[in-house]
């Protein structure tokens, strides 16, 4: 009757050490593949052919009007996060403020290794900085507003495509979303080049953006893992919002797969 008491209430397995020790050893060679097979997989985008970039994107910025040139700062690589803050909306996506609050613990380990991060959204700048004080952010956060970056790099749709209720995202054409979805971009200025050459080097999209939320790593270390029945909209908030239980805002972050 003891052992009954005591059992747990959960239904999985449970078992001897030695037969976990078995298990988890079993485990850790797939998992090693896996590592292996990622780092030939990221190699492979290492080795990607570049685009040059041939347009003068600009930038509202806190200091004023800046290029694309002009965001790498004293380094030759750069990482634009594609925010989804579009110019009429309220507020910052959920989803990309979730990946967002991972971000400033980065920065400086990421500028050390010559890499500059950035927020671009198309949302005027003075929203831009609201939410960002609201969120209590330090990362670098320009708007794109007025400019054809988000189009370009297939983040933000237009008005025709609302209508026509479908939009090239994750490089092919879907059901229409919403006019701003999320996406990571990165770009290389020629150091030894005085004129400024700048190419576009990756982008990625979706759930192709997962990697830089840590929570998730970290959560997938759980019994639980993730604990997900189809996405983050099931649970993620705005961090200054789980005390009220707030749902999310937006309907984006839509489980594109990769």
């Amino acid at each position: 009757m003891e052992s009954q008491q005591n059992a747990p209430r959960i239904a999985h397995p449970i078992v001897s050490e030695a037969e976990w020790l078995a298990a988890r050893e079993a485990l850790l060679a797939e998992e090693r593949a896996f590592t292996q097979a990622r780092d030939a997989l990221v190699a492979k985008r290492r080795a990607l052919p570049w685009v040059h970039v041939d347009k003068t994107y600009q930038f509202d910025t806190p200091q004023g009007p800046r290029t694309l040139v002009q965001l790498f700062g004293p380094r030759s690589q750069l990482l634009t996060y594609h925010f989804m803050l579009g110019p009429d909306w309220e507020e910052g996506c959920v989803g990309c403020s979730f990946l967002s609050d991972h971000v400033d613990g980065m920065l400086a380990h990421l500028e050390h290794h010559d890499v500059t991060y950035v927020a671009v959204s198309r949302a005027p700048l003075a929203k831009i900085e609201a939410f960002k004080a609201r969120m209590g952010w330090r990362f670098p956060w320009v708007s794109s507003h007025g400019s054809d970056f988000n189009f370009d790099y297939r983040v933000s749709f237009t008005e025709e495509d609302k209508a026509r209720g479908k939009a090239v995202y994750n490089y092919a054409e879907q059901d229409y979303a919403s006019d701003e979805l999320p996406g990571i971009s990165a770009f290389y200025l020629d150091p030894g080049d005085a004129s400024g050459t700048v190419y576009h080097t990756y982008s990625a999209y979706a759930r192709g953006v997962e990697t830089a939320i840590g929570t998730y790593a970290m959560l997938e270390f759980t019994a639980k893992g993730r604990n997900e029945q189809v996405d983050m909209r099931e649970w993620v908030r705005h961090h200054d919002r789980y005390e009220a239980g707030a749902a999310p805002s937006c309907c984006a972050h839509e489980r594109h797969e990769a």
